[in-house]
């Protein structure tokens, strides 16, 4: 891998609220997504609300940006996050790493665990779930129901349960599958709907949860990643975490 230019990092076109958490000499960087942003634009008219405020190349999963002397700079995007998802989301400085990173989770060898704000009180503190679900994807859009045959896989925590103008549950979710939706559809199939969904939740308590908080958002985040990854002949650990956002206090 070429050397980056030394000021590669302070020229990055941040989104608004994005802030860096982490990254390491091979160049491979942690991102803390704010609620409300895409990870990447789909077209140039979502630039200004993207990761960073540039243009995207789909096919290459990558931002391309220009500095202030016109030198070109890219930057490998590694997963993505729905745009309500707020928390931890990963870059590559090049290509090759970019690959080798890839293949980590093409083969289910990272690590993630998000906090949720659910309504209700669950019925045990640990829990495994498994699920049969069907993911249906239609003119950009994504549903995902609870009887299918795709498997997915969460292991569940209770935090804290707060019994306030509203019961509800601070949990710990670490997805074993990377299903679309997933740990959105499985909470709500338990009576845990997180607070916020406006796909799979409750949208009457959504709707008083807000008014009473002035708070709108989806309480789903994505608190930590870790894994170790192969690259130029040596294995590399890695582990990004990005802080509780205040809002997921709001109920207690």
């Amino acid at each position: 891998m070429s050397a980056l230019p030394g000021d590669f990092w302070d020229t990055l076109p941040l989104g608004e609220g994005v802030t860096p958490l982490t990254r390491d000499a091979n160049g491979l960087a942690a991102f803390n997504k704010p609620a409300g942003l895409l990870s990447h634009p789909n077209d140039s008219q979502d630039e200004g609300r993207a990761l960073l405020t540039c243009r995207y190349d789909k096919e290459a999963q990558r931002f391309i940006w220009k500095t202030a002397d016109g030198a070109e700079r890219w930057l490998w995007l590694l997963n993505r996050l729905d745009s309500a998802t707020s928390g931890v989301i990963l870059t590559a400085a090049s290509e090759k790493l970019a690959l080798a990173v890839r293949e980590h989770y093409a083969k289910k060898q990272v690590h993630k665990v998000y906090s949720a704000l659910v309504f209700g009180h669950p019925h045990k503190n640990f829990e495994h779930w498994h699920d049969q679900l069907a993911v249906k994807k239609k003119g950009g859009r994504i549903r995902t129901a609870t009887i299918g045959n795709v498997p997915a896989q969460t292991s569940f925590q209770l935090i804290k349960h707060t019994q306030k103008a509203f019961s509800t549950s601070l949990v710990k979710l670490e997805p074993r599958t990377g299903r679309s939706h997933q740990l959105r559809v499985q909470c709500a199939k338990r009576q845990l709907p997180i607070i916020g969904d406006q796909t799979y939740g409750d949208f009457a308590l959504n709707r008083a949860f807000a008014k009473a908080n002035k708070t709108k958002r989806l309480f789903l985040h994505s608190l930590e990643t870790s894994f170790t990854y192969e690259f130029a002949g040596q294995s590399h650990p890695f582990k990004a975490a990005a802080p509780l956002p205040r809002e997921f206090m709001a109920g207690y």
